[in-house]
């Protein structure tokens, strides 16, 4: 069944964790490893247990794996804690300025529903570094060899940006061909190298530099 046909199998409306829409999830399979307990030294019976669901989105009707752990008295529902173990979650680079995290959220959000507007949606993440790096020339091309010879990318990794923005041409353009959910992934690691160098990298050493300084600061005293 590919589709919420039955209210009650239904949970929601939840954000899907491949489309990000918010949507009712059917839920087509559950396996419950719940027991029944009991305490010899007093006369309570509990049920308590791991409890793993298959749910299907209404919108993509992909399926994601979830699950939690139930007890019949320690937690209200609302108290239960969730976790996705399907698909798995990619947390997006640290260190990104407001702007880019989110046209890198709004790129992801169409990453399971449309190869082509998630690559164009990429190569307007890869213009908003170029203008956050202030970038010099007459179009993306010139501005990712600008900043490769300013050292703000590496060499390789101007070759990493230069096909980003290839594929996110042919994501905008029909005549240039079409993309598939095969470049998909492809897309995200050429996107991701980039910002990981460009901001998480530096992001990162400072942290660690400001925690180096507060350890020496607390021994000094």
């Amino acid at each position: 069944m590919s589709e919420v046909e039955d209210s009650q199998n239904t949970i929601g409306p939840v954000e899907c964790p491949h489309c990000g829409n918010v949507t009712p999830m059917q839920i087509v399979s559950t396996y419950s490893q719940v027991k029944e307990y009991s305490d010899s030294q007093f006369p309570i019976i509990w049920d308590a247990g791991n409890v793993y669901e298959l749910l299907a989105c209404a919108s993509c009707h992909r399926v994601t794996l979830r699950s939690y752990f139930y007890h019949s008295h320690a937690l209200e529902p609302d108290e239960i804690e969730i976790r996705i173990l399907y698909p798995a979650k990619r947390d997006a680079p640290s260190g990104l300025p407001d702007q880019i995290s989110k046209a890198y959220s709004a790129a992801n959000r169409v990453k399971a529903i449309d190869a082509n507007a998630y690559g164009v949606l990429l190569r307007r993440v890869l213009e908003l570094v170029c203008v956050d790096r202030e970038a010099s020339g007459k179009d993306l091309n010139a501005k990712l060899a600008d900043l490769a010879q300013k050292g703000e990318i590496p060499s390789k990794l101007a070759g990493v940006a230069k096909g980003l923005r290839q594929l996110g041409n042919v994501g905008a353009h029909a005549t240039l061909g079409e993309l598939t959910p095969e470049e998909v992934p492809v897309l995200d690691d050429l996107c991701r190298a980039i910002l990981e160098y460009v901001y998480s990298a530096p992001s990162l050493a400072q942290c660690a530099e400001e925690r180096l300084n507060r350890l020496k600061a607390s021994k000094a005293k």
